[in-house]
């Protein structure tokens, strides 16, 4: 073999071995804790934390609030009987923990005092914030850390609870990961005209630094199951908790905001009463800002096509093109309703633009953005608005009427 070429293979061979030799860096999962959900509460102190602070295990501290971490798997055998602030069993596939304090970055390594594994945060899913402690602080406070942290991952889904976040990440379903299973019902999006775009800790950062007042997902949890239902809304000036919007609400935004592909309208048949619904396969929504001198009004337009899935009429009445044509007329109603009910709460109730009102202006009147962008939220409280529904029955399911 020819010298030169066996100088390049032996040159070759040794970086291809310098290339494979794996991630240097990198650590046995047996060795870490995984966090998949970060829950975050006004303080309530656990009965560990209580009798180890009975027993000096104290620090300068002041009781802001309480950080839950979601650990999976949990380490069999440890804490199998609920106690103070964990809670694992071995029919449940995460382990909650608990710290208290005023410092986010501080309660982390406070588990470091109580674990012997590290928290690793590189997996986090779910960041779940109390309502109650979002009306208290600001988010830009809460998440300082979180949004710093390189650990973190800045896809994680950012949710409200209704109640305490402990709760959202708990669950009484043998086998079920409660941070999995608020990420898994984003996914629904296409079957439901009731939960909004996700909303990621990358995307909470723009959106706070924007200014504008925005919409979370709201978690409501009863008896150890949870359900999304509705939006918890932030004020943009102060990123504060300032009040919620129920789902028929979302449904009223959503036909203004999104082009629903899913979901369901129930309405009622005008002469009959019975329930009728209908299915959107699709729609488009247009926000056209209108402007006279300083003067600022909205008119929107929507437009959607779908399907007749329900029915109670009894007997069957046929679908003609009148009995269609007074169904889409009832469908119309019902979703104006539920515009109307919407915009009076951000206009009259709320005072805030969280349906992408200041976007449009912003786009097709630069130079009025201006001016009026660091009061939006009042000038929009006063903004008139138009709006008109169409809709379209284009089929009615397997029906052989």
């Amino acid at each position: 073999m020819n010298r030169y070429i066996r100088y390049a293979s032996v040159l070759s061979a040794s970086l291809l071995l310098f290339l494979t030799t794996g991630c240097w860096s990198s650590n046995e999962i047996e060795d870490v804790s995984v966090i998949v959900g970060l829950g975050l509460d006004i303080a309530n102190e656990s009965r560990f934390e209580r009798d180890i602070n009975q027993q000096g295990a104290s620090y300068p501290k002041k009781k802001v609030l309480t950080a839950t971490v979601q650990i999976v798997p949990p380490i069999t055998g440890k804490n199998e009987k609920k106690s103070g602030g964990s809670s694992s069993s071995p029919s449940k596939a995460y382990l909650n923990e608990q710290l208290t304090g005023d410092s986010v970055f501080q309660i982390f390594r406070q588990f470091s005092l109580r674990r012997d594994r590290p928290l690793v945060a590189h997996h986090l899913k779910v960041i779940v914030v109390s309502s109650e402690l979002a009306r208290r602080y600001s988010l830009e406070q809460i998440f300082d850390f979180i949004l710093r942290d390189n650990d973190i991952r800045p896809s994680c889904l950012v949710v409200v609870s209704h109640r305490s976040a402990l709760e959202a990440l708990s669950s009484n379903e043998p086998g079920e990961i409660p941070a999995l299973y608020l990420m898994g019902l984003v996914d629904n999006r296409y079957r439901s005209n009731k939960i909004i775009p996700p909303m990621s800790l990358i995307k909470l950062d723009s959106t706070m630094q924007s200014g504008e007042s925005f919409l979370l997902q709201n978690v409501v949890t009863a008896q150890g199951e949870h359900k999304f239902s509705g939006a918890a809304i932030f004020k943009g000036s102060t990123k504060k908790w300032i009040g919620e919007l129920s789902q028929y609400d979302l449904e009223g935004l959503l036909w203004v905001m999104e082009d629903v592909k899913g979901g369901s309208l129930k309405t009622y048949a005008p002469k009959t009463g019975h329930t009728v619904t209908y299915e959107p396969k699709n729609s488009h929504s247009t926000i056209i800002p209108k402007v006279q001198g300083d003067e600022i009004s909205f008119h929107i337009k929507i437009e959607s096509e779908g399907r007749l899935i329900e029915d109670w009429s009894f007997p069957e009445i046929p679908s003609s093109g009148q009995y269609i044509n007074e169904l889409e007329q009832q469908f119309e109603e019902e979703a104006r309703k539920q515009i109307e009910q919407v915009l009076n709460k951000m206009q009259h109730v709320y005072h805030v633009d969280v349906g992408g009102f200041g976007d449009q202006v912003r786009i097709k009147h630069p130079k009025l953005w201006k001016k009026v962008k660091e009061n939006w939220d009042e000038t929009f409280s006063h903004a008139p608005i138009t709006y008109e529904v169409k809709m379209n029955i284009t089929d009615f399911g397997s029906s052989t009427d």
